[in-house]
């Protein structure tokens, strides 16, 4: 009884504290610092992004890699796109335009002559503060062009080297980590992972402008053995390539481990995929091609060459993949005669125990194919096809929800895409087949209605037998199968400080899904209010409502869905009280609800954020309170983390987390990082079980990096 007066006590008083830190922001807004009237250049802010990562995080319920996209923007940083200069190709790069703004902006260059000024892009329809203020680091504005000759010498002149070395681990040892007690039967018993706790990643990149890249990428998990017991390599997985681009007709080339993004994502898309989001005019997916392969996903991508050539307005892409990937399998018979089978595929990537080391590079997988396209001003016509075999038979575990599931060792996808822009409409869309007659469909439109008023339009019709491996598209589910939606989403720029943005989705699932044995039907909607008072200072309100229907957990004769309703409340305020110090507050109120079963919970966060380009610290801190019902009712959070690292964490059951993240430029060529994470659960602690379980109340979690720059 103490232990629990003495944490309502502390709620109570933590409460207290993170309201003050909610008002202070509005107490200090009389003292405004001197910020200067041009747009000043932003530092790479995760904030731009969090709220499209956490949507992307809760729907996949795993921690997505966006180091690419980290890796690109840094370049762009360094190598500023010159807008007087740039193409529609190059424009895609900046992931804050949609297509209807990258054509204004072209449109205005061509009628207008030459930018004098970013802040001219203020004239431009569909071209408002924010965005500005979001492509600023990453764009400038030139008359003279200028010309890269791209020889040996200017290669190594301004080519740029990057090397990083991180290492972390957790604290607390999972239970796999831990020596069991002798027992009769074994008196010298081994723990369940042989390697050690900690988790160590390296990378190199040499770049030179956006022609060249060359790189390498190195991972070793926790639990995974380093140059011992049969790991003579040392790390558990490598990958590099080598790419150059815009060498005359040659678009690019690539030899290595490379990504492929074409369409709209129904025929072939690796990489990170965006989804719904707050930013929900957002529905189009700006294709990349070929893009080098540097996250630390050891299964989706491809080995091997890819090389896109620009003939007029033809564009015409090839590649060839081969590689080994991880899969469950049954060994052969040899007396019946039998071939290989595989009963899974793996994605996690680990290899620490025996079984995960059986499963390691089981396989091998081919891919081939091609994407032709034609690109004339704002209209883009493409078509992609590509042929994937499996070096084994694939023979899943069947049920009632799953007969539809790809089930062999080849498939053949093709697709047609289509994007133009006309007047103020962008359409969009793609449409696609599997060797087994299945099928994709998805179209949509973006319209600027007004200067302040944008609307999107999105339909998709996925078959129950579409079969692609390798298909990331705009959907509910994980896989594009079995799904029927439409989709409209809002943007109104109320006024200067006021802005609006709302969605509604309705989709069904013609057929059964994991957890629902029957048809369903669910939706979601969400509306969020932007404030603006001042320059340094953001507010937002956001609600957000889903029903995925599940199967019911009345114990009754016959199985049948029942509505599974989540209900999200979040308040979010940041403000800089000085041009180096910034806060950020957010008060989240979560209820889920199934059957008779209820939970409801919150969560406070308070951010502390140091940020001087003349200092060679950086310093950010939070503290959180949260208190959840169970883990259905949990928060899903994105927090800051060293270079090229992300942390993704939910909250549930009740307890505190705080961690503080350090950066410190030693000198111009060196970067150090330190990042420490806790977790404290209040008793009793959540139960878990397993070897990654802990019987402790507390996380503890340490990351330490270093950058090198040439």
């Amino acid at each position: 009884m103490m232990a629990h007066l003495k944490h309502i006590n502390h709620l109570f008083i933590s409460w207290r504290i993170c309201l003050a830190c909610c008002l202070l922001p509005f107490l200090l807004q009389g003292q405004q610092p001197a910020f200067p009237d041009t747009l000043p250049p932003l530092p790479l802010n995760e904030e731009i992004f969090q709220q499209r990562i956490e949507s992307l995080a809760e729907e996949t319920e795993e921690e997505p890699d966006f180091s690419a996209l980290i890796e690109d923007l840094e370049m762009l940083r360094s190598h500023p796109l010159n807008l007087n200069e740039a193409s529609a190709h190059d424009l895609r790069r900046l992931i804050f335009l949609n297509e209807i703004q990258i054509q204004n902006l072209l449109d205005h260059i061509r009628q207008q002559g030459k930018l004098l000024s970013v802040l001219e892009l203020q004239s431009i329809d569909g071209f408002d503060p924010s965005t500005i203020r979001a492509i600023q680091p990453y764009v400038s504005v030139r008359d003279t062009p200028f010309r890269r000759h791209l020889g040996f010498n200017e290669i190594l002149q301004q080519g740029q080297h990057q090397y990083f070395l991180r290492w972390q681990r957790q604290i607390e040892l999972p239970r796999g980590f831990i020596i069991p007690d002798p027992t009769e039967e074994n008196s010298d018993p081994a723990p369940v992972y042989p390697g050690s706790p900690y988790r160590l990643y390296t990378r190199y990149r040499f770049t030179c402008y956006n022609h060249l890249s060359i790189g390498f990428t190195a991972e070793k998990d926790p639990g995974e053995v380093f140059f011992s017991h049969g790991q003579p390599r040392g790390f558990d997985y490598y990958s590099g390539h080598f790419l150059i681009r815009d060498l005359g007709i040659l678009r690019t080339a690539v030899v290595g481990d490379y990504q492929l993004q074409f369409g709209q994502g129904l025929t072939l898309w690796s990489g990170l995929s965006f989804g719904k989001s707050s930013e929900a005019i957002a529905v189009h997916k700006q294709a990349q091609g070929i893009r080098p392969h540097t996250s630390v996903d050891e299964n989706a991508f491809f080995r091997g060459t890819g090389l896109t050539f620009a003939l007029g307005h033809f564009e015409l892409t090839a590649f060839a993949s081969s590689k080994r990937r991880d899969a469950n399998i049954l060994e052969a018979d040899t007396l019946e005669g039998e071939s290989l089978v595989i009963t899974s595929l793996q994605q996690t990537g680990l290899h620490r125990t025996l079984a995960e080391l059986a499963d390691k590079h089981a396989i091998r997988e081919n891919l081939f194919g091609g994407h032709l396209a034609w690109k004339k001003n704002s209209f883009n016509l493409g078509l992609t096809a590509s042929h994937t075999f499996l070096g084994a038979e694939y023979r899943r575990d069947l049920s009632f929800y799953n007969q539809f599931d790809f089930n062999q060792n080849k498939n053949t996808n093709i697709g047609c895409n289509f994007s133009f822009v006309r007047r103020n409409v962008h359409f969009f869309g793609e449409s696609a087949l599997s060797a087994n007659g299945g099928y994709a469909i998805l179209n949509g439109l973006i319209m600027s209605l007004d200067p302040r008023l944008s609307l999107s339009l999105l339909h998709r019709h996925f078959s129950r037998d579409y079969q692609a491996l390798y298909a990331s598209a705009f959907s509910e589910n994980t896989r594009v199968a079995n799904e029927n939606g439409l989709y409209l989403g809002l943007s109104f720029q109320l006024s200067k400080q006021w802005k609006l943005t709302a969605y509604a989705d309705h989709f069904a699932f013609p057929w059964m899904k994991y957890r629902t044995y029957s048809p369903s039907r669910g939706y979601e909607y969400l509306v969020q209010l932007n404030h603006h008072p001042r320059r340094n200072t953001e507010i937002y309100v956001r609600y957000r409502i889903r029903n995925k229907p599940l199967n019911t957990r009345e114990s009754v004769a016959i199985t049948y869905p029942e509505d599974v309703i989540r209900q999200n409340l979040r308040f979010y305020i940041s403000h800089a009280i000085t041009p180096t110090l910034s806060l950020r507050n957010r008060i989240e109120i979560t209820h889920y609800r199934q059957g008779q079963q209820n939970e409801q919970g919150f969560a406070i966060l308070q951010d502390m954020i140091y940020r001087n380009t003349d200092s060679p610290w950086s310093i950010t801190i939070r503290y959180a309170l949260f208190d959840t019902g169970g883990y259905e009712s949990r928060i899903y959070v994105y927090e800051n983390d060293v270079l090229y690292a992300f942390s993704f964490p939910f909250y549930y059951h009740r307890g505190s987390r705080a961690y503080a993240l350090i950066r410190y430029r030693l000198n111009r060529h060196f970067d150090l990082y330190g990042r420490l994470a806790r977790t404290f659960y209040a008793n009793p602690a959540p139960a878990t079980t397993g070897p990654d379980g802990l019987d402790d109340n507390t996380r503890t979690e340490i990351k330490l990096q270093v950058r090198a720059r040439f």
